[in-house]
């Protein structure tokens, strides 16, 4: 088969590599029918995640066919069509006691694209299949359901309910690409007064418009004095950080209000000042984390229902074998106005 391998910082390359076979009796084996590119995936070839090691198949967010089960896997049969969620969960050591799957202890969290063998490919092995996997109605595309796969449960999980967003609230999020948009828009169903969106690219702030964010701020400019001018000098209750990059952190530190709360969702590659100095007295909270999926099921009642709006955050697709084309259309989103890239058989 073909499948998207890394090569090491900077290396990928479309190329054929053995089937992947049941390795374990929780195994299943999915024809993969849709994968999108995550910015992890770029932070990977950044160097960002050392763990990756070259010869990799990278990719952790797909929809597909059941092709082959395990002896262990109760609830699937082949030709069920699935979403292959990002997290692995064995579901019986502590943390996955706790829901807590992003930290399993028994094999699982974030291992596909990671620790073993990702989903950019034209088949792939899902550990633990039984509960790392959900089946799709048949309302629901490939094209939407992927995006269930990371990025709008990482940002629910990891942005707006770590960072406690509540009805009224002032809500900023810094950094309008995919992580972000799904922050505003899963903010959006708490019903805050403000949700506000910090970006570099103008395309990405319209497009935070369109996924609900009231007010819209270039990076360049002065966030800090928009916030102030709809919090009465405050600052905003909840600040989101979307990007992963020191100076997205630190702003995020400074536009927030004393009391109020951080969520960091970014994937940071380098170390981020934390100034402590100033933020205690402030009584700031700040949170950190990898998403657990189990909101999951939740979100895809939501997809179903129509509270959800995935497919506008598609703006580019492409054939599976064209996925070196669309990492590099991906990785340049102020020049291609990219934002979700899919990627179908």
């Amino acid at each position: 088969m073909k499948a998207l391998v890394y090569g090491g910082p900077g290396e990928k390359s479309w190329s054929e590599i053995p089937d992947p076979t049941i390795a374990g009796p929780r195994d299943a084996i999915v024809r993969v029918d849709a994968v999108t590119i995550c910015g992890t995936d770029l932070h990977i070839l950044g160097g960002d995640v050392p763990e990756v090691e070259p010869g990799r198949v990278l990719g952790h967010e797909a929809v597909g066919t059941v092709v082959a089960v395990g002896e262990g896997v109760a609830n699937l049969t082949p030709g069920d069509r699935v979403l292959a969620s990002c997290i692995s969960a064995c579901g019986v050591c502590r943390y996955c006691r706790d829901g807590v799957y992003g930290q399993c202890l028994g094999g699982g969290g974030w291992i596909l694209g990671h620790t073993v063998d990702g989903v950019q490919a034209e088949y792939a092995r899902i550990p633990f299949a039984d509960l790392s996997t959900y089946r799709l109605p048949e309302s629901v595309s490939d094209e939407s359901a992927v995006l269930l796969a990371d990025i709008l449960p990482t940002s629910y999980e990891v942005g707006v309910l770590n960072g406690g967003v509540r009805p009224g609230d002032t809500v900023v999020v810094v950094g309008a690409g995919p992580i972000g948009l799904a922050a505003i828009q899963t903010a959006r169903l708490f019903s805050p007064t403000h949700v506000i969106a910090v970006d570099k690219a103008q395309s990405r702030l319209d497009a935070a418009k369109r996924f609900g964010a009231d007010l819209t701020v270039l990076a360049d400019a002065d966030p800090l004095d928009a916030v102030r001018a709809v919090t009465g000098g405050l600052g905003a209750d909840v600040a989101i950080e979307a990007v992963g990059v020191p100076a997205s952190f630190e702003l995020c530190t400074t536009l927030v209000r004393p009391g109020g709360r951080v969520a960091n969702i970014g994937v940071h590659g380098a170390p981020a000042t934390l100034h402590l100095e100033r933020l205690w007295i402030r009584d700031v909270t700040i949170t950190t984390g990898l998403v657990d999926t189990r909101t999951t099921p939740k979100l895809l009642d939501m997809l179903v229902a129509g509270q959800l709006d995935t497919a506008h955050m598609v703006t580019h697709r492409y054939a599976l074998e064209e996925i070196v084309e669309a990492y590099d259309v991906f990785a340049r989103p102020a020049e291609t106005g990219a934002l979700k890239v899919v990627l179908t058989r």
